[in-house]
């Protein structure tokens, strides 16, 4: 058997070698070891026992030489401090996205004052935004949307291992919840324009229809931002993830269907333009 510091130089060695990050062969030692980081650190000079050694040696050549996504391989990811199931059905939830819920919340607060109120989630994927607005604020009555089936069945998966209590449509954007109201909506829809680069992990990986946002990446959200009017309480939020370079155009959108309301983008911690919102109070 050898110790998990050599195992752990030897996989950082292959992924080093085929240009992955190594990032990814500490999440997978962590996840076969079943050890937290601090417990791995404290045991990094113990030896690995022969049929971990051999579960994690198998799971690097699927990222290292087959470039599988590690959250794949692991089956789950940790979103907003809750592990989401996720597979090749549905987007694997980025940590900026993690930001979206945390300034919904905050907006909720200045909005709402804690009073009960509706969300929906468009696109929901694995669930993960609108999964954790149902376990963080009680007051809200979550509805989640996927033109995808698989995802939906993934995001009803989490939602009863985790037990939150939300309601799942299927249908494409907003066609599910047209005889329906809300007084927010949140989306993280597709947003790499069609003709825009993406490296091989996750366009040979991760579901395309997740991932591209027409010509120039703004499709989804001239649907929704135009149709919102018709499923939206006077008194609302939109709240948007979108590409970087995208906040003047999703601004310069709203401004049309609501000049009124309040419109700003908020950075996300990397000091990005990342999220919009369309606040009416």
């Amino acid at each position: 058997m050898a110790l998990y510091s050599a195992v752990l130089r030897m996989g950082e060695k292959l992924a080093r070698a085929q240009g992955m990050e190594t990032s990814g062969i500490k999440l997978l030692l962590m996840h076969f070891s079943r050890k937290t980081p601090t417990q791995l650190y404290l045991d990094i000079d113990q030896e690995m026992p022969e049929v971990d050694q051999v579960a994690f040696m198998d799971a690097v050549d699927l990222y290292v030489n087959h470039h599988r996504p590690v959250q794949y391989i692991m089956g789950y990811v940790s979103f907003y401090g809750y592990d989401f199931i996720v597979n090749e059905a549905v987007l694997i939830p980025r940590f900026e996205t993690e930001e979206l819920v945390a300034n919904v919340l905050i907006q909720y607060d200045e909005v709402f004052s804690g009073e009960p109120v509706k969300l929906v989630d468009i696109g929901t994927g694995s669930g993960c935004l609108a999964i954790t607005f149902a376990k963080e604020e009680p007051q809200i009555e979550v509805t989640a949307t996927d033109i995808s089936e698989a995802a939906l069945i993934v995001a009803k998966q989490n939602a009863n291992r985790l037990g939150a209590h939300i309601s799942l449509l299927q249908g494409d954007m907003l066609t599910p919840i047209k005889n329906m109201k809300f007084d927010i909506i949140v989306s993280n829809p597709p947003y790499i324009p069609d003709t825009e680069m993406v490296d091989d992990i996750i366009k040979d990986n991760e579901p395309n229809i997740a991932l591209f946002g027409g010509y120039d990446g703004l499709k989804f959200y001239r649907i929704i931002i135009e149709e919102a009017q018709k499923v939206l309480n006077p008194r609302f939020i939109m709240a948007f993830e979108h590409g970087f370079d995208k906040a003047e155009e999703i601004r310069a959108l709203a401004l049309k269907y609501y000049p009124n309301a309040d419109i700003f983008t908020i950075k996300d911690m990397q000091n990005k333009d990342r999220m919009t919102f369309i606040v009416n109070k």
